[in-house]
């Protein structure tokens, strides 16, 4: 396998996960203006979603770190579980992928 393809994909795909994640970064300012409610749930709103998206960058993020370390240490592209290859179509797809397409269905 050649993982310098992979190792190009997953350093442009930290750099696109570590800025939206900066850019989510930032609490919303609610202000004091207590006449608009409506408003302050909007933004409470607004900022709980962001959360949940944030928390999904971090943990993508996490994983293709991970991937890059594999890369490294000559495990990339084997499963976590089985130790089997993963198939090539699932690491283009998702190049942090960890597991098979079987353990990945036996687990979900």
């Amino acid at each position: 396998m050649d993982t310098k393809v992979y190792e190009e994909k997953l350093k442009k795909l930290e750099i696109e996960l570590s800025e939206e994640s900066k850019k989510l970064g930032t609490t919303p300012e609610m202000g004091s203006d207590v006449d608009s409610y409506d408003t302050e749930t909007d933004e409470a709103e607004e900022f709980a979603n962001s959360l949940g998206v944030k928390e999904s960058i971090k943990n993508r993020l996490a994983a293709v770190r991970k991937a890059l370390g594999k890369i490294t240490d000559g495990s990339y592209g084997r499963c976590e579980n089985c130790q089997n290859d993963i198939p090539k179509e699932v690491l283009d797809i998702s190049p942090e992928s960890n597991l098979c397409k079987n353990c990945k269905s036996t687990s979900a």
